[in-house]
């Protein structure tokens, strides 16, 4: 997208997140879904064809310009942000892998509106992937499909989802016994748990997959290639983690204007609490943290753009990012003092919202492990 049409759409998104996601976060949290109207604007205004190549009806926008529009959604409830995040991140760059044929048929219905989900997380597996253990094997001229995938992020809303399966039972070299497949959620043999009960982020529901000799064509087989599972999921996690460092950022700068607005109305001694110093100590260090995540993450996607490698930055930048929002959002709780521990005010679904940007996309000690290996291999040459 060139920039002017970017920062005219910028603008626009910056105004409907403020007048329409956040007014309807109560609702949001009331029925525990995004509304289906709002969810309908946001395949009208073309937010789910985003990352979409523009030859299959997207926007083809720039890792920049992709990670500033999911920083802007991410000012109102998470729910908005993860209704969107995995069509146009995991799913539509998991597709662009894809043959001809599966670009044509799904990247229209993706960026039309069509919910999809990545199924790699296990109940034994999680960040390490290579580890999973559902199985496609194959039988004549389709897949069956045995397995359970577990905290899966809009399953219980997706129509389609993007599965991680063994395609042999023996660790291969570079992970190339695991291979990618697209499942139509309608298929007999696949199941979608109960949502799960989750400490905060009402609305983003997540739920487990399960697969008991579903049978898929062969041509579900992503790339039409065995063991190109695991280059798929990983190719992913750069722009993934710079997406949860956005939000994460996004996320602490609503809290800290929350913060900011108590502080000031808020009365003590026979004066606003703004004018306390240890108050103010605390709005400034939210306010530093913040800035020095969004310049992290501005370098991140500078460099993404020039089709860098940025591994090491991008876990950086989430491993900063999401540690931030802890902090500040635990200062706001500090902040509202009494208030804040309550549930009529926004500071304690601020809190719990928040613990889980810790964990999203590996967690910060998978993050430190990252960096150093990146370091580690940088010294090596």
């Amino acid at each position: 997208m060139d920039a002017d049409s970017f920062t005219a759409f910028h603008e626009q998104l910056h105004r409907w997140v403020r007048e329409r996601l956040v007014p309807a976060e109560t609702e949001v949290i009331r029925i525990n879904r995004v509304p289906d109207d709002i969810r309908a604007e946001m395949a009208d205004m073309g937010l789910f064809a985003i990352t979409t190549p523009e030859e299959y009806g997207g926007a083809g926008m720039s890792i920049s310009q992709y990670i500033a529009t999911m920083q802007e959604i991410s000012w109102a409830a998470p729910a908005f942000r993860s209704l969107l995040s995995i069509n146009v991140g995991m799913v539509t760059t998991s597709l662009k892998g894809g043959t001809d044929a599966q670009k044509a048929e799904w990247l229209p219905k993706t960026a039309g509106g069509m919910v999809a989900a990545f199924a790699l997380t296990e109940p034994d597996s999680g960040s390490d992937s290579a580890g999973l253990k559902t199985r496609a094997v194959r039988d004549g001229d389709h897949y069956v499909l045995n397995g359970t995938k577990r905290y899966i992020t809009n399953a219980p809303f997706a129509d389609m989802v993007i599965v991680m399966a063994r395609t042999h039972v023996e660790a291969l070299p570079k992970n190339a016994h695991i291979s990618a497949f697209i499942v139509p959620v309608d298929t007999p043999g696949v199941t979608i748990g109960a949502p799960d009960e989750k400490m905060g982020q009402t609305g983003a529901q997540i739920a487990d997959v399960i697969m008991e000799e579903a049978r898929i064509p062969a041509d579900c087989l992503l790339g039409r290639e065995e063991g190109r599972g695991f280059q798929t999921a990983m190719q992913s996690l750069d722009n993934g983690r710079l997406s949860i460092a956005a939000c994460s950022a996004a996320y602490a700068a609503r809290a800290l204007d929350s913060g900011l607005k108590y502080a000031t109305e808020r009365k003590a001694f026979g004066e606003p609490i703004a004018g306390f110093q240890l108050i103010q100590a605390m709005l400034a260090d939210s306010k530093a943290e913040i800035y020095a995540a969004e310049c992290m993450i501005r370098d991140a996607c500078a460099k993404a753009d020039t089709g860098a490698r940025v591994t090491l930055e991008a876990s950086c930048a989430k491993m900063f990012a999401s540690e931030m929002c802890g902090r500040v959002v635990d200062r706001v709780v500090q902040i509202y003092g009494g208030a804040g521990y309550l549930k009529e005010y926004d500071a304690e679904r601020f809190f719990r919202d928040a613990r889980l940007y810790r964990i999203y996309e590996g967690t910060t000690q998978i993050q430190q492990l990252v960096i150093a290996k990146q370091m580690l291999r940088a010294m090596d040459g």
